[in-house]
C-alpha cells in the first residue's frame, strides 16, 4: 500500500507534484539541495491551495491539512522509507542518472522509482538502478494542480505490477492517464516540441511576427495560447533540451533545433522565468 511519497526537486514541477499528492491524503517528503527553493515551494503550494479554496474548488480546511502533510529536507536519506518516489529535477540526463543511482541505494526494497522526465528514456534511467522493474515514467503536465493529464511511460523492464500501482495512483489523484512506449519525447513532446520549433523557424525566417504567429495558431486552431507564448511558459532552455533529445534520439533532421532558439538560450533569454524570451515579462 502506498501512503508515503518522496518528491525530488522543489522547482515548478516538483512543488506541483508534492501539492497534488498531499492534497489527496499522501504524506510527502520533498527533497531539494536548496533550503531557499524548499521554502519557496511550500509558500507556492500554500498560495495555490488558498487560490483553490477561494474559488470553492477545495474546502478552506484542506489548506492547512495539505501543507501539514509535507515535510522538506536537504538530505536524500530522509526518503529511505517512502513507498513511491518521483524525481522532478532539471531535464538533464547526467543529473537524473546520478540521482537514480543514489536513490536506488537509499529507498527501501519494493519502493517504486518514477521520473517526471519529459523526454529522457526511462529504460536508460532504470539501467543505473538495481530495480529496473520498479522504474517508470510519470510525466505530469504544468501546472500540475490544474492539468488533468499524466503521461505514463513503461521502460523496457517495467513490470506489470509497477504499471498497475502507478495507474491506480493517477486515478487517486483524479487525473487521466495516457500511456506511451519508451521512445524520445513520448507522446506529448514528440508532437508539441516540433510544433514550437517550427513556430520559431517561422519567426527566424521572417514569415511573421511572434504576435501574428501566436495569434494565427491560437485563433486558427483553437489553442489556449500560441506556441511562442507556450515556449516562454515552459522555458526556452527546456524546449531546447527536449528538441536535442528528439534530434539525438531519432537522428532525423526534421527535429533539428532552430538556430534562433539556440541563440536565445545562449543569450540567457529563457522565457518567463528570466523575464525575457519571445516576449518581455
Amino acid at each position: 500500500m502506498i501512503t508515503k511519497i518522496g518528491v525530488l526537486g522543489a522547482g515548478q514541477m516538483g512543488n506541483g507534484i508534492a501539492h497534488v499528492f498531499a492534497q489527496f491524503g499522501y504524506f510527502v517528503v520533498l527533497f531539494d539541495i536548496s533550503e531557499t527553493q524548499l521554502q519557496k515551494a511550500v509558500d507556492t503550494i500554500r498560495k495555490n491551495l488558498e487560490r483553490q479554496a477561494k474559488k470553492g474548488a477545495i474546502p478552506e480546511s484542506l489548506v492547512d491539512e495539505t501543507v501539514g502533510r509535507i515535510i522538506t529536507t536537504k538530505n536524500m536519506s530522509d526518503l529511505a522509507d517512502v513507498d513511491f518516489a518521483v524525481e522532478a529535477v532539471t531535464e538533464n540526463e547526467a543529473l537524473k542518472l546520478e540521482i537514480f543511482r543514489k536513490l536506488d541505494g537509499i529507498v527501501k526494497n519494493g519502493a517504486i522509482l518514477a521520473s517526471n522526465t519529459s523526454s529522457i528514456p526511462i529504460t536508460k534511467i532504470a539501467s543505473v538502478t538495481g530495480r529496473p522493474d520498479k522504474v517508470i515514467g510519470m510525466h505530469f503536465m504544468n501546472p500540475v494542480p490544474v492539468m488533468k493529464l499524466v503521461e505514463i511511460i513503461r521502460g523496457h523492464a517495467t513490470s506489470d505490477e509497477t504499471f498497475a500501482l502507478t495507474s491506480r495512483l493517477v486515478a487517486k489523484l483524479e487525473k487521466e492517464m495516457a500511456v506511451s512506449e519508451d521512445y524520445p519525447g513520448f507522446i506529448v513532446n514528440r508532437v508539441l516540441i516540433p510544433m514550437i520549433n517550427e513556430a520559431v523557424f517561422a519567426l527566424y525566417e521572417g514569415i511573421a511576427t511572434a504576435e501574428d504567429i501566436d495569434k494565427g495558431m491560437k485563433l486558427g486552431t483553437n489553442q489556449p495560447m500560441g506556441p511562442l507564448t507556450l515556449a516562454d511558459f515552459i522555458g526556452l532552455d527546456t524546449v531546447l533540451a527536449i528538441a536535442n533529445v528528439l534530434y539525438d534520439g531519432f537522428k532525423d533532421p526534421k527535429y533539428r533545433p532552430c538556430p534562433l532558439l539556440v541563440k536565445m538560450v545562449n543569450a540567457g533569454y529563457m522565457g518567463r522565468k528570466s523575464g525575457r524570451g519571445f516576449y518581455t515579462y
